[in-house]
């Protein structure tokens, strides 16, 4: 899944929940793309932060924070 797809998936679970904190958004969405996905998202945040284990539901979450979030700042 590139950067852009889960921007577009994060902005279509935001119109769906308006009322949700962003990293309520972001459990959401991990939790919608299942359980390889998760895998894929805690692998690519613990790489960027050059560690080698954690939760994998914690870790996938913060890397769709991270993804949303850089995106967002190159766009302001």
């Amino acid at each position: 899944m590139t950067d852009e797809e889960l921007v577009v998936e994060f902005a279509l679970r935001r119109l769906d929940n308006p009322d949700l904190e962003l990293e309520e958004i972001a459990a959401l969405v991990v939790r919608r793309l299942g359980p390889e996905r998760m895998l894929e998202f805690a692998s690519q945040n613990l790489a960027a932060r050059g560690e080698l284990r954690a939760a994998i539901f914690p870790s996938a979450v913060e890397h769709v924070l991270r993804v949303v979030l850089t995106l967002r700042g190159r766009s302001d």
